[in-house]
Parts: C-alpha cells; sequence; structure tokens
C-alpha cells in the first residue's frame, strides 16, 4: 500500500471509530464548524469522499444516507475511496484542480486527509468525546494547512 493509502486508511480508520462512538442523543449536537451538527459534519464527510471522485469522473455509487446511518455511510465511502487509491491506475488518474494538475492521490492526501484529521476534532468536541489527535497527524495537518495559503480562509473551508 502506498503512503497516500496507507494515511487515508489509517485516518479513515479513526473517524469510522469516532462515528461509531457517537452517543446516540449527540448526533443534534452542534459542532465547532458553525451552523453544523455532528450528524451534519458526518454527511459533510461523506459527500467530500463523493465530490472528489467526481473529480476524477468517478462516484461514490450506492451508499446509505448520513442521516440514515452515519457509520455505515462512512464505512461505505471509504470503501470506495480506497479501493481508488490502491489501484495504481485509479488512484494517478490526473485532473485540473484548484491548485493545478495533481492526481487523485495527490488531492486525497492534501486535502481529503486533512479534514479527516480536522473533521474528528470537531466529531469529537461536538459528541463530547476524547478530542485528542496523535502529534503526528497534527503536524502533518499543519503541513497541510500551510500549503493552501490564503485558501484557507476563503468563504466556506476553515474559519480562524
Amino acid at each position: 500500500m502506498n503512503e497516500t493509502a496507507a494515511r487515508y486508511a489509517r485516518l479513515s480508520e479513526a473517524f469510522a471509530d469516532l462515528v461509531k462512538r457517537v452517543p446516540q442523543e449527540r448526533w443534534g449536537a452542534p459542532s465547532p464548524c458553525e451552523g453544523w451538527t455532528a450528524l451534519d459534519l458526518v454527511g459533510h464527510v461523506v459527500d467530500t469522499q463523493g465530490m472528489f471522485l467526481g473529480l476524477v469522473g468517478r462516484e461514490l455509487g450506492d451508499v446509505p444516507s448520513a442521516a440514515a446511518d452515519p457509520a455505515a455511510s462512512w464505512d461505505a465511502a471509504r470503501a470506495v475511496v480506497l479501493a481508488d487509491l490502491t489501484d495504481p491506475g485509479r488512484a494517478e488518474t490526473g485532473f485540473d484542480g484548484y491548485f493545478g494538475r495533481t492526481t487523485f492521490a495527490a488531492a486525497v492526501d492534501r486535502f481529503v486527509n486533512f479534514d479527516l484529521v480536522v473533521h474528528r476534532w470537531d466529531l469529537a468536541r461536538a459528541a463530547g468525546l476524547d478530542e485528542r489527535i496523535d502529534p503526528d497527524d497534527v503536524r502533518w495537518a499543519r503541513g497541510a494547512a500551510d500549503s493552501f495559503g490564503d485558501s484557507l480562509r476563503s468563504s466556506g473551508v476553515c474559519a480562524a
């Protein structure tokens, strides 16, 4: 498994573990992401997987809705992305992205893996669960954030 796929596998599994531990009564709790509940946050992360697949002409397919079953929805979505990351032909599919020409794998590593670190913290906070994240993942995410430049603070991306 390549480095990007391994990082995605590890981070997506950590997110899955957290989703499964959210108490039922906390799904409607506000998240640190303004206007989003814990459930909205999981829906966003699932939708992001589909958005990045769409950049290379692929789809998530038939996954359960996050609103109906957040854990099943996340597990199904991440399985599709991981399958594409572990297939060299699919992983290296190129497209013209916001920051120029890139590949599916590079975009997942730069953006989706970043999202998995940040939104894991957001979800833990909303759910009242342990929000500690491995310091190596925090350092890695900080490096990714720095690479976004001013785009990080664009409308709808990251708040201060």
